[in-house]
């Protein structure tokens, strides 16, 4: 049937070379007469002396390292909060309002709706002082939310639609 393969396929199933002879040892290795094993006490003063060692490096493990990097970030973090709160005066904040009763929270404005909007939306019930539109730090894209500081505390208690403070619409 093998006769029927192709070259490359019958190269596979050739006979290998048959293992060369070698002679025979003189004797084998528990014959052999040796002249004793001596020890190693000629080669002591080539080694250094201990005293003369330095000591060992200690390496940092992975675990240890990852946990130092998480430490020192912490530590970072801890003192750039501490100076930020050292620097922070609530009086100086411009983005602030002046008093917390006379202004009101609206959430969920649609991301397109602008100040004027805003300030055209809520001045029918009362003049505005200052409206402050939160944006990402990052971006400068709007959040969706936003601060009404009304002239008088009375008119941000103005009856207003729960329909206009609530909507997306904006």
């Amino acid at each position: 049937m093998t006769q029927y393969l192709p070259p490359n396929l019958l190269a596979l199933f050739a006979p290998r070379d048959p293992i060369p002879f070698l002679p025979p040892v003189d004797k084998l290795t528990w014959e052999k007469r040796t002249d004793g094993y001596s020890g190693v006490s000629y080669l002591m003063s080539r080694f250094e002396d201990p005293k003369d060692t330095p000591p060992p490096t200690r390496v940092e493990t992975r675990e240890e390292r990852l946990e130092r990097k998480r430490r020192e970030k912490a530590e970072q973090m801890q003192y750039k909060l501490e100076q930020e709160i050292a620097l922070w005066d609530p009086h100086n904040n411009e983005a602030g309002t002046a008093d917390p009763y006379k202004s009101l929270f609206v959430s969920r404005i649609n991301y397109d709706t602008s100040e004027s909007k805003l300030r055209r939306e809520f001045e029918i019930y009362g003049p505005i002082k200052k409206i402050v539109m939160i944006h990402n730090v990052k971006t400068g894209k709007p959040r969706g939310y936003a601060f009404i500081e009304y002239e008088h505390e009375r008119d941000m208690h103005s009856d207003l639609p729960c329909w206009l403070v609530c909507s997306r619409d904006l």
